[in-house]
């Protein structure tokens, strides 16, 4: 298969040119990847109308990746919760190689076919579930092993790559593929290919946060006030919706526990 991702770079003798050189010419590949990722929106939608489907009726959004792709579906779950207050099991970040690979890299972990099956078996799976495999080659053979028994489950199943036509695009039931073309450092996909990643793991788990009511206006209203700049944006927030004092408010979030909770606590006064 001729991959896009390990294809040369648009720009030589890197090693030549200068600090500002370098950076424009990052800037310019980076221009590439929101274009990219908008063509992909057709199918970003339709995997986010399965997942909203899905854990509507009590299912999980599982990502499964190794490497970068690993590690950003990872940072995508791990901030479901503090922003929309939704459980920590509901989307679930795995990596090749268990946790000690979010640091550091395991070597060969991502060659295992069988262990991204067993790696999700240990949450219980089912066919409500979501699997969403992430590899910028879309070759990653823990992901399509992964992916192939989800498939065999009755499990959805998507993916996202930046190779046309890759055995992961092929493979999954709804395939996310941006391309973004050759990276700035050949093959070195942690740049271009990883951006494009992050951009649609945050449409997807936006969008199914808003669809599944943990959005209000355009509010985290059920964020977790977890620092003190999150209680003084929740403050606010409380504020603004109420038109109670500040101290009022504060109080109010700091017995409830949420936005949404300390307003409808406030109006039912």
């Amino acid at each position: 298969m001729n991959k896009v991702t390990e294809s040369s770079s648009n720009h030589n003798d890197l090693e030549l040119k200068s600090t500002r050189d370098l950076l424009t010419g990052i800037n310019q590949e980076d221009q590439k990847v929101a274009l990219a990722v908008q063509q992909e929106i057709p199918h970003i939608e339709q995997l986010v109308d399965g997942v909203v489907e899905r854990m509507q009726r009590g299912g999980r959004l599982f990502y499964i990746g190794a490497g970068t792709s690993g590690r950003l579906g990872i940072v995508d779950a791990s901030e479901c919760p503090p922003t929309f207050g939704v459980p920590h099991g509901l989307v679930v970040g795995i990596i090749a190689g268990g946790d000690g690979a979010i640091r550091k890299a395991v070597e060969f972990a991502e060659d295992d076919t069988e262990q991204g099956w067993k790696d999700l078996q240990a949450y219980e799976i089912n066919a409500k579930d979501t699997v969403v495999g992430i590899a910028a080659s879309g070759t990653t053979p823990y992901v399509l092993g992964a992916l192939k028994t989800a498939k065999e489950h009755g499990i959805l199943t998507g993916g996202i790559s930046c190779n046309p036509g890759s055995p992961l695009s092929q493979l999954a039931d709804v395939a996310i593929t941006p391309v973004v073309g050759p990276e700035f450092v050949t093959g070195s996909t942690r740049m271009k290919s990883g951006t494009a990643q992050k951009l649609v793991l945050n449409m997807l788990s936006t969008a199914v946060m808003i669809k599944m009511g943990r959005v209000k206006g355009n509010r985290m209203v059920d964020m977790q006030p977890s620092n003190n700049k999150l209680v003084d944006r929740g403050v606010n927030m409380i504020v603004e919706a109420t038109g109670c004092s500040y101290e009022l408010a504060l109080e109010l979030l700091d017995e409830f526990g949420s936005v949404r909770a300390a307003v409808e606590a406030y109006q039912k006064k």
